[in-house]
This record gives C-alpha cells, sequence and structure tokens, in this order.
C-alpha cells in the first residue's frame, strides 16, 4: 500500500523559474504519472496565461488555477468554477483608486505591490467579504474561503484521493495552507522563509532541482525516509508515567490491544477511533458483537437482522472523508470467517486503489483471523500495513498476522502475562516492563523489537463505551464466567451464559434457590466481575438489602433493571 499516491506542484518558483520549466522537471514529472501516481499543478495563474508558460499540461490529472478558484480537467478540457465570478464594482473602485495594473480571471483579480492597501480599501468600501492574498510580489484577491487549499481539496474529492496520500510542495505565501493540508509538505530551497519554517521537508536543490529531487525520493521509497520528519501526524495512544508522550505513527504501524476481558480493550480502541477520526484519517471497524453500533464517528453498517453488504462498505469507503462500522451480529458466528476474509480481500484492493482505509480495525481479532489463518489464503499481500487487533487471546491469533505487529498494548493489571502470551506464540523473548502502576488498570506498550515496555496511561474516549452489551445480553459467555444457579445445597447446576438465559432460568427457579444466591451477593458480584456494569451490581445490592421484598419482587426487580440497560427480547 502506497502511502503517497499524489503529488501536488506549485507553478511559479517551485517547477518554473521565471516562468519557464525545464525538461528535466517535466520528465521527472512524467516518471511521477508513469508510476502511476496522480499529478495537480496548483498556481494562482489563469489558464490561458498557464498554457503558454507550460507546454505539458496534458502531464496532471487536475489543475487549480486562479490561487484555488478554479480546476481544470486536462483529460476533457472541463473547467470547473469554485467560486462566483469578480464583481465588476470591485474592479471599478480598484481602478478608481490608481491599482493598475489589474487582470481579471474567471473569478480572481490579480494585480502587484504596492497595490495591496487600494485593493483592502475597495473591499472595505464596498463591504465585501473578499480578502488579499500574497505570492511574492503578486497580489491576488478572491472571495471568502478560497485558497490553494480549499482548490486542491476540491480536486482530490474528484479523484477520490484524501489529503493523508498527497505530497505536496512550494515556495511562496499562498502555498502555506496547501502545504498545511497534505501528509507531506515540502519546500524547495528558494522558498521564502516563512514557507521553510512550516514545512516538514526543504529540498536541497531550488526550483525545478529540487522538485526533481523530491520526485526521486517518492519514487525510491514513497518517502519512508521523510517519516521521522513527520511528527505532526502521529496518533497519541496516552502519556508514560514520566510524563512523556507515547504515540503511534499514523502509517503502516500494526498493533495489537490485548487483555482479559473487562480492562479497557475496547475503551482504549475507541479512543484511537476517535483520534483516527479527528485526524481524518480514515478507518473500518470489524465489530463482530455489536459492541461500537452507537460509534458517533462512522457509519455503522449492519445489525441484529440484517448483516452488511460488502458492496455498501466500500461504496460508503469511497468518501475519503467517511468511516465504516461493519457490525456483524446479523451473521451466524459459523459464516464470520468467510465473510472477513471477503471483505478483507476487498478492502485491500481498494487500500491499492486509494491508499484508504488508512486503518482497519479488527474487534475479536482471534475469531477472524485465527491460528492456520494466513494472507495467502485470503489472497492479500504477505505485508499487513495499518491494522488494529483487538483480543482476549493474542495467541489464538494467526502467527503469521503476529509476526507483523510493530505495537503491543497489554491491557490489564497484569500486563506480563499478555506480553508474555504473544512472545511465545512467536517465540521471541517478552519485553522487561518499566514504570508500571500496581495501583488501577493500565497498559504497558511495547514497541518491537524493543526489550523493553513501558506503563502508559491511556487517554480515555470522550464517549462512554457500551462494552459487549449485546455480547451479555444474548452472546456466549464462556463456561468460568458464566452464572450457575446451584441453591443452598448445591443441587442443582443451571447455567446462565448470558443475561437473557438469567432472566429466564430466574422465572423458573424455586424461591429458595433464588434466594440464597440474592442474599449472598452472588448476582452483584456477576455483575460487577463479569458483566462490568457497576449501576447494575449497585442495584442488585440495594435489591437483597430490603429485608420486605418478597423472592417474587426481588426476582422482578433485577430483571427489570436488566431489560432497562440491556433490551432482552421478550
Amino acid at each position: 500500500m502506497l502511502r503517497y499516491l499524489a503529488l501536488a506542484v506549485d507553478f511559479d518558483g517551485t517547477i518554473a523559474r521565471d516562468g519557464y520549466v525545464e525538461q528535466t522537471t517535466i520528465d521527472a514529472l512524467g516518471r511521477v504519472k508513469q508510476a502511476g501516481h496522480h499529478l495537480i499543478l496548483a498556481t494562482g495563474r489563469q489558464l490561458e496565461d498557464l498554457r503558454e508558460h507550460m507546454p505539458r499540461l496534458d502531464l496532471f490529472d487536475r489543475i487549480v488555477a486562479e490561487d484555488g478558484a478554479v480546476i481544470y480537467r486536462p483529460a476533457t478540457h472541463e473547467v470547473r468554477l469554485l467560486a462566483e465570478p469578480p464583481p465588476a464594482e470591485l474592479v471599478a473602485v480598484m481602478r478608481a483608486k490608481g491599482v493598475e495594473p489589474i487582470a481579471t480571471g474567471r473569478v480572481i483579480i490579480a494585480t502587484w505591490r504596492p497595490h495591496e492597501m487600494s485593493a483592502l480599501a475597495a473591499i472595505r468600501d464596498l463591504g465585501l467579504e473578499h480578502h488579499v492574498v500574497f505570492n511574492k510580489g503578486a497580489v491576488m484577491v478572491l472571495p471568502p474561503g478560497v485558497n490553494k487549499a480549499s482548490g486542491l481539496a476540491a480536486a482530490l474529492a474528484e479523484l477520490g484521493l484524501s489529503s493523508h496520500n498527497v505530497v505536496v510542495v512550494g515556495d511562496a505565501e499562498n502555498d502555506q495552507a496547501m502545504l498545511g493540508l497534505a501528509e507531506c509538505a515540502v519546500a524547495v530551497a528558494n522558498a521564502l522563509p516563512t514557507l521553510k519554517a512550516h514545512a516538514d521537508v526543504v529540498t536541497e536543490g531550488d526550483h525545478g532541482a529540487g522538485v526533481v529531487e523530491l520526485v526521486e525520493q517518492l519514487l525510491a521509497d514513497d518517502l519512508a525516509s521523510f517519516a521521522p520528519r513527520l511528527r505532526r501526524h502521529e496518533i497519541v495512544l496516552g502519556r508514560a508515567l514520566s510524563g512523556e508522550v507515547v504515540a503511534l505513527p499514523p502509517f503502516g504501524t500494526n498493533v495489537l490491544v490485548a487483555g482479559p476481558s473487562g480492562c479497557g480493550k475496547s475503551t482504549l480502541a475507541t479512543g484511537l477511533l476517535e483520534r483516527f477520526a479527528d485526524r481524518g484519517y480514515q478507518f473500518c471497524l470489524v465489530d463482530p458483537e455489536g459492541d461500537y453500533e452507537d460509534f458517533a464517528n462512522a457509519i455503522v453498517l449492519g445489525d441484529p437482522q440484517r448483516p452488511p453488504l460488502v458492496s455498501e462498505v466500500l461504496r460508503l469507503l469511497n468518501n475519503p472523508d467517511q468511516s465504516v462500522v461493519v457490525n456483524l451480529l446479523g451473521l451466524p458466528n459459523a459464516d464470520r470467517p468467510a465473510y472477513f476474509a471477503g471483505l478483507l480481500t476487498e478492502l485491500e484492493a481498494l487500500r491499492a486503489r486509494v491508499g484508504r482505509p488508512h486503518w482497519i480495525a479488527v474487534d475479536e481479532a482471534h475469531y477472524q483471523l485465527p491460528v492456520g489463518w494466513s494472507p495467502a489464503s485470503a489472497s492479500l499481500p504477505p505485508a499487513m500495513q495499518g491494522f488494529v487487533l483487538i483480543t482476549v487471546h493474542p495467541d489464538h491469533i494467526a502467527r503469521a498476522v503476529l509476526e507483523q505487529v510493530d505495537v503491543v498494548v497489554a491491557v490489564g493489571d497484569e500486563p506480563e502475562q499478555t506480553l508474555d502470551d504473544f512472545a511465545t506464540a512467536i517465540e521471541a523473548a517478552p519485553p522487561a516492563i518499566s514504570s508500571f502502576p500496581t495501583d488501577g488498570c493500565e497498559s504497558a506498550v511495547w514497541r518491537r523489537p524493543s526489550s523493553q515496555a513501558v506503563g502508559v496511561q491511556p487517554i480515555p474516549p470522550r464517549a462512554a463505551h457500551r462494552r459487549h452489551q449485546r455480547k451479555y445480553a444474548r452472546g456466549e459467555i464462556a463456561p468460568w464466567n458464566s452464572f450457575y444457579f446451584r441453591g443452598p445445597q448445591e443441587r442443582l447446576n443451571l447455567r446462565a451464559q448470558n443475561l437473557a438465559m438469567f432472566s429466564q432460568i430466574a422465572e423458573g427457579i424455586d424461591d429458595e434457590t433464588w434466594l440464597y444466591h440474592l442474599h449472598q451477593g452472588d448476582y452483584a458480584r456477576w455483575f460487577r466481575d463479569i458483566i462490568k456494569d457497576e449501576d447494575l451490581a449497585c442495584e442488585a445490592e440495594q435489591v437483597a438489602s430490603n429485608p420486605v421484598l418478597s423472592a417474587s419482587e426481588s426476582r422482578s426487580r433485577i430483571q427489570a433493571a436488566i431489560e432497562s440497560r440491556y433490551t432482552l427480547p421478550a
């Protein structure tokens, strides 16, 4: 999967020197196009003027002209205006104030220094919202909200690309917003000092030579050598006890979130997904148990009655700004691995075309990628990138997958066991853990191949995560975590593997057995320790502490409390 599928270049001062583009620069841009990358030219010039100075407009998939106000499609010669034409009265007032020379395009009004103050005065006199943009000596008047960044965003949308898959190179003031939009912002050596200060990378060469230098690196390693300079995109996990921020690279990293049931894996994953969304990284989350059906940062497809079609998932993901949660509750357990394999094949094909989704998250990963699974069996490339795997049992995941994990986040009070399970599964030495607290549920982060893991306090998600409600209501809780109605003499052994079965058995057992477990605190203990529902546990304790309630009344109150929280079927 390529990180950079598009290269956007400025014209004057970047690929062109004094309005002329050298053949070596044109040849380098041709190599980018031949390698399958998209090319976008972003310029303050008007199209008619640009045609006189750039002989190979056909190299570009899109041309953003007039400093973001116009999009030109060379393949079809179509022109799209992104704003209204310039007001005639504004041009007239500027001329009346002595602004000359003055040129009007389809949208832009252009002049030169020192006429910027007269242009601003004309805008003020007419009560307009237009603004003035500088390009070294050039002065451009544009409608509100229009700049190279807005024009580039519109061009990327037409191409179905995300700004996280584009590298931009420029040299002047009017390039700054565009560089801020890009995943990788590059300034040529002759760029203004202010632009260099905002760029991730500054080339050694100036003008076209700097662009050729960038192209060679792009084609050599997809700019992987620039990755350490792009820390502004990192996804924060939390803070180490030393106060240091612990973060993930946004590209090419595989993350495993593992630990025992009930100690915050889903909460940590929810926080990560929120931060992906905040940064504009597209994700697709496979949710077997419906735990993320209320997630606010994505569209949820599927419900308990109907599984989502793979075509529906892909249709939504065609929009770079849209993330998707794939809810598999409507599929029988036995059918989920095959569905997942088919979905994964399509997601990887989409990634090959457009570099998205940037992240694929898989909850209950030990079911979807079990021991024996291999990339080859799912027609996938052997190198996995951008996966978040969430599991209780890391040692139940295929070794071919585990070996590609870059970061292990062990959640729970005893991360050593989780890390040891992972290390044993790949026949590696487990790391030592430094600075891990002993007074609460935290996490330990192991960046492989380091021999050290560090204790981390994760950043909590903004939204409270409704953890495993479907699973506990109707799913299959493991036998050792199920509730057993046995009674005072242990004459019974009735297993409740979920809350629905708990309510059903409670309805039919004798009063002595019901009251025995109630007053022993067994219900409250199960709700708190296994179901992880503190409110439900407290309500059970209140019912148990009321001596006047009959068996029937106490049973009804606890059943009503369960139904109000988990909406059990009749």
